[in-house]
């Protein structure tokens, strides 16, 4: 198959989606498929054999790390020589509308894909009162595929709810050869502690320092326990704001990890604690369960798909007294106040990854793509 890729982020942004793209792009290439990704701007020309064509972007205002490709006549171009089978639209946004067009006025196949919760994403930026009239364009967005994938449960049947046709789910995936228990080691901890003493409670956070992933939430979880360290690993816009909120905590802004880095910390952690509520899966939680750290996540979304609560990790009330503070202590308590526990869950965290390879996610979305294809020739001969 040829199959063009319309994404609103990728290479060298780091996130959730970006490690998605990149694996599918990696297991595609090795099943024999040609790929393009159409991006923004700043990207390599080339990934794992796939053609990368970069667009000029402009930063979001309220989120200058997310840039918005601008799709013009080189892009039509591109893919009239690439003559793809299938348009995948990512995200679909301003490069992603563009990618809608031109499947549609070219009468190519239309597969779309749902990563991030932007309608709830709104109300962390003062712009609550915007999520209908959002949803109406993602719906008229998304309507226009044959299929729109969903990396959740609860998406499938969010999106569905909304008046969003044809959902169905593209399953999780994780590195399990990259994160591993075995690349705990003294010095990445150390560094993960900064110029705090080491009391054998080190709680990690790993993702976007922005203000929809809640990270405020944690400080009330060090006041609670006094013996707990944090190690805040990535950057972001909110980042100035974390810094004066955790100020006299023993809190370490880590900034950006990659590769074995990003691995070992996973693995150096006593917990991994992610307070979103707003993730549509939390790719990280399943980083940090491939490294065999508990896990502890809100109980929304796409985490209660991971997380099975007291098994590999534990899951909270984001709407609970305090705005969820007492049950995210009580759930921080239980991963961190009894070792022989922890040790069971970290074991257990480490099983559940290891269902969840991204050659099998891949696979999945393969027999998505050619069902795609099928239904179209069946359309033509009809």
């Amino acid at each position: 198959m040829k199959i063009a890729f319309f994404t609103e982020t990728f290479l060298p942004k780091v996130d959730g989606i970006v490690t998605r793209l990149t694996k599918t792009v990696q297991h595609l290439i090795e099943a024999g498929d040609e790929v393009v990704v159409f991006c923004p701007e700043g990207c390599p020309n080339e990934y794992m054999g796939a053609q990368v064509i970069g667009v000029p972007a402009m930063p979001l205002p309220l989120y200058p790390e997310l840039k918005l490709g601008l799709p013009g006549p080189a892009v039509s171009e591109a893919l009239e020589n690439f003559q793809p089978d299938l348009i995948h639209v990512v995200n679909p946004a301003v490069l992603g509308l563009g990618g809608i067009w031109l499947a549609k006025t070219n009468s190519i196949p239309l597969v779309a894909s749902y990563h991030t919760h932007l309608p709830k994403y709104l109300e962390h930026y003062g712009m609550g009162m915007l999520e209908p009239l959002l949803w109406e364009l993602l719906k008229a967005a998304h309507n226009q595929a044959v299929l729109n994938l969903c990396t959740s449960t609860a998406m499938v049947k969010e999106l569905s709810d909304k008046g969003i046709q044809n959902t169905a789910l593209w399953q999780r995936g994780v590195d399990t050869d990259r994160f591993r228990p075995e690349l705990r080691n003294d010095s990445i901890r150390q560094r993960l502690l900064g110029t705090n003493k080491d009391t054998g409670s080190l709680i990690i956070y790993v993702g976007r320092l922005s203000a929809e992933k809640q990270i405020e939430r944690i400080k009330p979880v060090l006041e609670a326990l006094p013996n707990s360290q944090l190690a805040l690993v990535g950057d972001g816009p909110y980042r100035q704001q974390l810094e004066k909120t955790f100020a006299g905590t023993a809190t370490t802004f880590v900034g950006y990890l990659s590769g074995d880095e990003l691995a070992s910390a996973y693995a150096a952690g006593d917990a991994f604690l992610f307070p979103s509520s707003t993730e549509t899966l939390g790719l990280v939680l399943l980083e940090a369960m491939a490294a065999g750290c508990p896990v502890i996540g809100a109980n929304r979304g796409g985490i209660p798909d991971i997380i099975t609560d007291g098994v590999n990790g534990c899951l909270y009330n984001p709407d609970g007294p305090n705005q969820g503070s007492d049950s995210l202590i009580k759930a921080t308590q239980k991963i961190l106040g009894n070792e022989l526990e922890r040790q069971t869950m970290r074991k257990a965290a480490r099983e559940e990854a290891e269902r969840w390879g991204w050659a099998s996610a891949t696979n999945q979305l393969r027999s998505y793509y050619i069902q795609v294809l099928k239904q179209d020739s069946n359309q033509i001969a009809a």
